[in-house]
């Protein structure tokens, strides 16, 4: 049996999309990123084209549609739920929000293969999204709750275990406490949530049955105040 995802991404400065084809326990992905700050809107569907033209697929024979949930910029995930929800409702088919920290994760486990890892997200007003997560032959487990806090508060789990940094929250590094920065063999700034590992994940979440309606996959923000504090 065949199966068609498609998966796209507007949760950071980057934007992608991704088409994962699994046939039987082969699977293949097509997928583009780029580094585009504020230009998702007019980057994100076309991405989507090129995908679908390369593997040459019509939307028509998509059985799911994907997308960056969160947490992540709120005018990034706006944009991406509701090109995700468009489309699912558009084809009738089900829709899968995927969590940018956990596809995160799985990107460094799978680049480098890191076991024990912590991936945060600026969240800008001094503060990151992060949770923590142990990765074993492309699988991950999450290890607490994703949450919005100041770099300081983190706290990690008590085992003594070889955890490394990844997300662009770690541009905060000096201001983690000095428990955190000794459990850490190394951190990782560069990387960006990718379509790609949020097409795999949403894959597994798909044979699981937990596809939804369109109208009820929405954004996770974690942080109810969405406005930007200005300065004193």
């Amino acid at each position: 049996m065949s199966s068609l995802l498609l998966a796209l991404d507007a949760s950071s400065s980057a934007c992608s999309a991704a088409l994962l084809r699994q046939q039987g326990t082969q699977r293949e992905c097509l997928a583009r990123f780029e580094l585009t700050p504020r230009a998702h809107t007019r980057r994100l569907m076309p991405m989507v084209d090129e995908v679908l033209a390369e593997a040459q697929v019509s939307p028509q024979q998509l059985d799911a549609i994907a997308f960056g949930r969160g947490p992540g910029s709120f005018t990034g995930l706006r944009i991406a739920a509701g090109a995700a929800q468009g489309l699912a409702f558009g084809l009738g088919c089900p829709l899968i929000g995927v969590s940018t920290l956990e596809a995160l994760a799985l990107q460094a486990h799978r680049r480098y293969h890191f076991r024990h890892l912590v991936t945060a997200l600026d969240a800008r007003m001094g503060e990151i999204y992060v949770a923590t997560w142990h990765c074993l032959n492309d699988g991950v487990s999450r290890q607490s709750d994703e949450a919005v806090l100041a770099p300081a508060g983190l706290r990690l789990p008590p085992e003594e275990l070889d955890w490394v940094g990844v997300g662009s929250g770690f541009s905060l590094w000096e201001q983690f406490s000095a428990d955190v920065q000794a459990s850490m063999s190394q951190h990782l700034v560069d990387l960006e949530p990718r379509a790609e590992e949020m097409a795999w994940l949403a894959m597994r979440d798909l044979e699981a049955g937990l596809g939804q309606a369109a109208h009820e996959a929405q954004p996770v923000y974690l942080r109810n105040d969405v406005a930007w504090k200005k300065p004193a």
